[in-house]
């Protein structure tokens, strides 16, 4: 069952981890036998461990060779089938979810009082939302490893709430993604970011576990 899962997860998690490092200016991902490991270099986020199919096996190697502080896990499995085996000091984070789509191009036109712009710079596509003042009232951003765009970074201004903005920010972002030749979309989402993608036409591929290894 595990090699499944493993077969089944993999080439989306990968497509994931190589769209997130673009779109983070990180480290390529290295190959590990159990998954990806990303050296972020960061304080609080010095590595990330991405494990497509977690097993108790893979999770004691693991947490039993890990010692640097800041280094995470992310874990292709819901909280309750991976938490209790993993020890203390790792803390585990809110629960996240991998969510994909097939991309069509849907535009939008920005909101009266919004101007909409989208600019693309080494590899990374930025959708903002701009007020007349400048300011950025929302955005979302994307890189694509080979036809998969992987969504990062959404995020809508505490102000400008409840406006539909973040809708308008994700149909730019699969709107332009598609023109630049993806075909589907990944992103890994909080519960709040979960409840709008699914009304955008993103659906689960698998819950994400993510546990930091605490001082």
């Amino acid at each position: 069952m595990t090699e499944v899962l493993k077969a089944a997860h993999f080439p989306t998690v990968r497509a994931w981890v190589d769209g997130w490092v673009i779109s983070r200016k990180a480290p390529r991902p290295v190959r590990e036998p159990w998954g990806l490991r990303v050296d972020v270099g960061l304080p609080g986020h010095v590595a990330r461990h991405v494990v497509a199919a977690p097993t108790p096996e893979i999770l004691r190697r693991l947490t039993a060779t890990i010692r640097t502080p800041g280094t995470w896990l992310k874990l292709c499995a819901p909280a309750e089938a991976v938490e209790p085996l993993l020890p203390a000091p790792w803390a585990v984070q809110d629960r996240e979810f991998m969510m994909t789509a097939r991309l069509t191009r849907d535009p939008v036109p920005a909101p009266p009082g919004y101007t909409l712009a989208v600019t693309t710079r080494a590899g990374v596509t930025v959708a903002r939302l701009l007020t007349a003042a400048g300011e950025v009232a929302a955005r979302g951003q994307f890189a694509v490893a080979g036809r998969t765009a992987v969504v990062d970074q959404v995020e809508t201004a505490a102000g400008h709430r409840r406006r539909g903005l973040g809708t308008v920010v994700m149909k730019t972002v699969a709107t332009t993604a598609a023109s630049m030749g993806a075909t589907t979309g990944v992103l890994v989402a909080t519960a709040q970011g979960q409840a709008l993608y699914s009304t955008l036409g993103w659906s689960l591929h698998t819950p994400v576990t993510a546990a930091v290894l605490t001082a």
